[in-house]
């Protein structure tokens, strides 16, 4: 059965590595391994971020909670590494019934294929348009580096409901770990084009290294504080 065959209902409660759905068969022969020195500067730069941030990290939460029903942390099930699901955290930027309203919404969506981006969403709480606009949202996510979920730099990680309609050059984008940060994001911040982002995915992966690592973590910094193309 492909990937692709599949129901989200299915994905969702599928296995960790979904051996039975073929999809890591699929991959098998193109799989990134994690390198050591790449999970090395994950541990590092996780753990002391989440150091030197706390105090940013429990200020955030509580402008969270005190500008809209709900806790600080929104949990999701991403697809990692090889297919592997996992829980990817970030800081709720959104109001509770959120999903609810993406239904309605999706004759607006900016972007192509199989993500949805607004800028102007209607569904943002006011701390949360600043959140997105600096990318604080994504801080949460150093745990899931902690955790061995994601890296550092990497591609996105794509929703089961998004990757239940890859084909097989889109899975393409699951053969390394995925990121907070990445080539798709220093590159094409701002501009929703699915397509373009695969290629970028595929390409990190093809030419991962030490230095590369690097270049993306200074760009993003770049980036990040001009708030250039956050959405």
């Amino acid at each position: 059965m492909s990937i692709s065959a599949l129901s989200r209902e299915e994905f969702v409660v599928a296995t960790p590595e979904l051996d039975e759905f073929g999809l890591r068969a699929l991959l098998a022969d193109q799989l990134v391994p994690m390198p050591a020195w790449k999970r090395t500067i994950d541990m590092l730069g996780a753990s002391l971020g989440l150091l030197f941030l706390s105090p940013l990290l429990v200020l955030l939460s509580v402008a969270i909670v005190l500008d809209s029903r709900g806790g600080p942390i929104f949990r999701q099930v991403r697809v990692g590494h090889g297919g592997r699901l996992f829980t990817c955290w970030k800081f709720r930027s959104m109001h509770r019934d959120a999903e609810t309203m993406k239904h309605s919404l999706m004759q607006q969506n900016e972007a192509n294929g199989f993500i949805f981006k607004m800028r102007e969403d209607p569904r943002r709480t006011r701390v949360g348009r600043f959140l997105r606009k600096t990318s604080l949202d994504e801080l949460p996510q150093l745990w899931n580096v902690l955790r061995g979920d994601m890296s550092l730099v990497g591609p996105r990680p794509p929703l089961p409901s998004e990757v239940v309609q890859y084909d097989e050059n889109q899975l393409r984008r699951l053969v390394a770990p995925p990121g907070i940060t990445g080539l798709w994001q220093v590159t094409l911040r701002g501009r929703h084009d699915f397509a373009d982002m695969v290629a970028l995915d595929i390409e990190y992966a093809r030419s991962l290294s030490f230095w590369l690592d690097m270049k993306i973590l200074v760009r993003t910094i770049g980036t990040v504080l001009r708030g250039s193309g956050s959405c």
